[in-house]
């Protein structure tokens, strides 16, 4: 049951002081937390130059009818969800997938929000990164994070939850996708959409090398410069283009990669 102390020591210990960071993190393997997700959040800001936390809202979205052709998606299979989504505002709380530590930062007195209406990022101490962002490139944050020597932690969680490696897939060519949002009164079509992570984790041993490790107790904190993970998955896609790829035979986004050969 790690108290600020502990948790400021771990953080300490990745010497990412200087670094703007874009994080990932499960707190349940901590245990007890004296004020919980907010005691992590805080020994994390002051242990970094910068942080960025992805802020998805899944919820906003919607499945069409018709579309693009091989676009990791079965159209017009999705009626029922459609009718529950919400509009994007920038209150809007991310999903509960993205775990309660984006949330937290999202609610952080002196957070800032990007206003994608699927993908957005909140952020401290990180404005240049969060500027990045447009529609057509909705993950161009991390890249700005790499240009100013950015890292990426992982808190208790591997690296089918980084999405930084989605950003890489882009860099190396691999196809993107095209979804569409509800925002106010209208649908928008949010290009850049990225594919599915759950094969991320073969990347693993290759970045064995490279990753910093502290751990507190049973929990297990990484760090991996984002140069570093860019240059690995580049020349992984480079050397097999079906790499990183999930083997459930049901992932659309998956067979859709398959189908293009990027």
């Amino acid at each position: 049951m790690p108290g600020y102390d502990e948790l400021k020591a771990a953080f300490h210990q990745l010497g990412l002081a200087h670094h703007p960071v874009i994080a990932h993190a499960s707190l349940k393997p901590f245990g007890y937390i004296h004020n919980g997700a907010d005691t992590v959040l805080q020994t994390l800001l002051e242990s970094v130059r910068g942080l960025i936390m992805p802020t998805f809202t899944y919820k906003t979205m919607l499945t069409p009818g018709v579309g693009p052709p091989n676009n990791g998606i079965t159209y017009g299979a999705e009626e029922d969800l459609n009718k529950m989504a919400h509009p994007f505002t920038p209150a809007m709380p991310a999903d509960p997938l993205m775990g309660m530590l984006p949330e937290t930062l999202r609610k952080h007195p002196a957070a800032k929000r990007t206003n994608h209406p699927i993908l957005s990022f909140a952020g401290v101490n990180a404005d240049f990164a969060l500027k990045a962002q447009t529609f057509t490139e909705p993950l161009a944050p991390i890249g700005a994070l790499a240009e100013q020597d950015g890292w990426v932690v992982l808190i208790n969680v591997d690296h089918s939850t980084n999405t930084s490696i989605h950003y890489a897939e882009k860099l190396a060519g691999r196809k993107q996708f095209i979804r569409w949002a509800l925002v106010e009164d209208r649908v928008v079509e949010c290009p850049g959409f990225p594919g599915d992570s759950s094969g991320f984790t073969a990347i693993t041993p290759l970045l064995e090398s490279d990753t910093c490790q502290v751990r507190i107790g049973e929990a297990v904190i990484q760090a991996v410069s984002l140069q570093q993970l860019f240059q690995t998955v580049q020349e992984l896609i480079k050397k097999d283009p079906m790499a990183l790829l999930c083997h459930r035979p049901d992932c659309e986004r998956c067979n859709a990669v398959r189908t293009t050969g990027t």
